[in-house]
C-alpha cells in the first residue's frame, strides 16, 4: 500500500505518476479522462486530527476525497456531539449530498486519522457531476453504500453490546488507517460509541485479555484481525458487502 507523504498540486496538466498517487478508489474507479478532468480541479490538503470540515445546515464549502486520512460524521443532539454514525476513508467521499443536489451536509464531519486528501470546490464538483455520467453514477451507488452504513449504526448502536460494537469500530478504523496500530483514547472511543468511558474501558481491556488488541496510553495494535472479525457484530461485514457489490 502506498502512503503518500505530500502530493504534487494536479493540474491538466497532470502526469502518468502523479495520477499513480490517487489511492481513492471512488476516484480510481472512473474512467481514465474523467478521472483526469476531475484531478485537474482537486487540490492535495493534509487532513488534521480533530478538524471540523463541515457541521449540519450549514453550506457545504469543499468535496473531500481521502487518500491516507480518516473522517467521523457525528450525529449532532439537542446541538451537542453524539455517537458516531459514519466513517470515511480512502474508500468514499465528505460530500456525497452534493450528487442529490443537496447543498449542506445533515452531519458533524471530523477528521479522525490525519492524513492526505484532494479537496475540490463544492462549485467545481457540481460541474463535474453535471459534465461527466460516470461520477454521477458511481457517486448515487456510493449514497447506497453510505446510507446503508448509516442505517446499520443507528441499528448498531440500539440493539448491539459495547464489546462487539467497539470491534467493528476498531476494524473500521484499521481499515481506514492501512496500520495495525493506530493512535486513539478512551474518551475519544466514548464519544465516538454513545457509551460511558468506564464501558470503553471494560471492552477494551476484555478485547487485550482475549490477545486481540494491545493498548497502552493511546497507542493501540491489532494483534489478532480474524479473532477481533469474529468478535464484531454482523453489521462490520454487512457494510463491507455493500461496498464489494456496488463499488467492487
Amino acid at each position: 500500500m502506498l502512503i503518500v507523504q505530500r502530493l504534487p498540486r494536479c493540474g491538466s496538466n497532470t502526469s502518468e505518476s502523479q495520477l499513480a498517487t490517487i489511492e481513492n478508489h471512488l476516484i480510481e474507479l472512473l474512467p481514465r479522462n474523467d478521472r483526469r478532468s476531475l484531478l485537474a480541479l482537486c487540490e492535495p490538503i493534509q487532513l488534521v486530527l480533530a478538524e471540523v470540515l463541515c457541521e449540519p445546515g450549514k453550506p457545504t464549502q469543499h468535496a473531500y476525497f481521502p487518500i491516507d486520512g480518516c473522517i467521523s460524521l457525528v450525529a449532532q443532539i439537542d446541538s451537542h456531539p453524539g455517537p458516531e454514525v459514519g466513517m470515511i476513508g480512502r474508500e468514499g467521499m465528505l460530500g456525497a449530498q452534493l450528487a442529490l443536489g443537496v447543498g449542506a451536509v445533515p452531519l458533524h464531519a471530523l477528521v479522525q486519522g490525519p492524513g492526505a486528501a484532494w479537496r475540490i470546490t463544492t462549485a467545481d464538483f457540481q460541474r463535474e457531476l453535471a459534465r461527466s455520467a460516470a461520477l454521477q453514477r458511481g457517486l448515487n451507488r456510493y449514497v447506497y453504500v453510505l446510507m446503508s452504513q448509516l442505517a446499520a449504526s443507528a441499528a448498531c448502536l440500539r440493539f448491539h453490546l459495547i464489546g462487539p460494537r467497539l470491534a467493528r469500530w476498531l476494524l473500521m478504523s484499521q481499515d481506514r488507517a492501512h496500520s495495525d496500530s493506530f493512535h486513539v483514547t478512551h474518551e475519544f472511543l466514548a464519544l465516538m460509541l454513545g457509551v460511558r468511558r468506564v464501558g470503553v474501558t471494560t471492552a477494551a481491556s476484555a478485547l487485550q485479555r482475549s490477545g486481540l488488541i494491545e493498548y497502552h496510553r493511546g497507542d493501540l495494535t491489532v494483534l489478532d484481525r480474524g479473532g477481533l472479525e469474529a468478535m464484531a457484530c454482523g453489521c462490520y461485514a454487512a457494510d463491507r458487502q455493500a461496498y464489494a457489490e456496488l463499488l467492487p
